[in-house]
């Protein structure tokens, strides 16, 4: 999944419009414009698409921390300089406070059946004998299984 991709998904499942999408990122002391994020969010096949970085995803994911989570006291992360599916899966889960429990119904929203034990994999240091990498597939059941349970219907509207 590109970061494209995951960015456009978390804005449509939290129908955020550009401003909130701009606040996300002034949550953790990072200046972006709205010519930037309407960049990122184009189709890859538009002309004025531009890739999203790891560092602006990331940027993102802990602006979203601080959004529904709270700001840190003192200094906030660092967004990491390379980005992996089970680091932005390990972030959603943290953004949304979500426990194992929690992640493996919204993996069956998306009609996804998974493990706690499985789950776990992905969270755990690559070193670890146990780690699994996160797949584009999982990553993006799991943004789908978000949709299902964030999403404001257009009865909510």
């Amino acid at each position: 999944m590109t970061n494209n991709d995951t960015l456009r998904s978390l804005r449509y499942t939290l129908n955020y419009n550009d401003a909130k999408m701009i606040s996300m990122f002034t949550h953790v002391d990072h200046k972006v414009t709205r010519k930037e994020i309407s960049y990122w969010l184009k189709k890859d096949e538009d002309p004025e698409y531009k890739d999203c970085g790891d560092v602006e995803l990331a940027t993102f994911l802990n602006g979203l921390i601080c959004e529904k989570r709270g700001k840190k006291d003192g200094p906030q992360p660092e967004p990491e300089s390379r980005l992996s599916n089970n680091i932005v899966f390990r972030k959603l889960k943290i953004a949304f406070n979500l426990k194992n429990e929690d992640v493996v119904d919204i993996m069956a929203l998306a009609n996804f059946e998974m493990s706690n034990h499985e789950l776990t994999a992905f969270f755990r240091r690559p070193d670890h004998k146990n780690y699994r990498p996160c797949k584009n597939q999982m990553l993006r059941n799991f943004l789908k299984g978000l949709q299902v349970k964030y999403r404001p219907s257009e009865s909510d509207s």
